[in-house]
């Protein structure tokens, strides 16, 4: 999840008053109202919900008096799996499923769960990826993060774009059986020269 502080354009140590028109100010550019006929409504209404919880986060914590990390990444400093989750950002996944497979035993947290999903989503393997986020759903239903992550998923599913299968299949591309057609097809090519 992004800084909150940089979704809203402001430094940590703004007021509460600078906080409140940052986000209105936000909120008035990006509100989903005004994108009712646009190609670009779902864009504005993901915005929009970064926004609104970059807002609650930041107001939340004023509240409690706990601060935010400046280690680049929100809330992931106190996390076990802040270097997976830093590694997940810069796409070096195969470094990230090693510290992940590293961790034996059946009872893994919901944030493991999540991050080997987060691996599968970057590799395009999204029924891995769901497969993955409902279990950490499932784990911590209240975690924002993970449901945020099984709705993306869903919606994604809901569209018609299953990605690859590491299993074999494929969800709505068929890729494979192209590849085989026109490998098929430069046979016959070769062959009738």
């Amino acid at each position: 999840m992004k800084n909150p502080y940089e979704v809203l354009g402001v430094s940590p140590s703004a007021s509460e008053s600078e906080i409140k028109a940052a986000y209105r100010a936000l909120a008035k550019k990006y509100h989903p109202d005004k994108y009712t006929d646009s190609p670009l409504a779902d864009v504005a209404e993901e915005k929009m919900k970064e926004i609104n919880e970059a807002y609650d986060e930041i107001m939340n914590s004023k509240k409690s008096g706990s601060s935010y990390s400046s280690a680049g990444s929100y809330g992931t400093a106190s996390s076990e799996y802040y270097q997976v989750r830093v590694l997940i950002q810069q796409n070096r996944l195969d470094e990230a499923e090693r510290i992940l497979d590293s961790e034996t035993g059946p009872d893994h947290k919901a944030e493991w769960y999540f991050l080997r999903g987060m691996c599968y989503f970057r590799r395009g393997w999204m029924q891995q990826a769901a497969q993955y986020f409902q279990r950490a759903n499932q784990m911590e239903p209240n975690n924002m993060e993970y449901r945020q992550a099984l709705e993306n998923m869903t919606r994604r599913q809901s569209y018609g774009y299953g990605g690859y299968d590491m299993n074999g299949s494929q969800g709505e591309c068929g890729t494979c059986d192209i590849c085989t057609s026109l490998m098929c097809l430069n046979c016959l090519c070769s062959c009738c020269r």
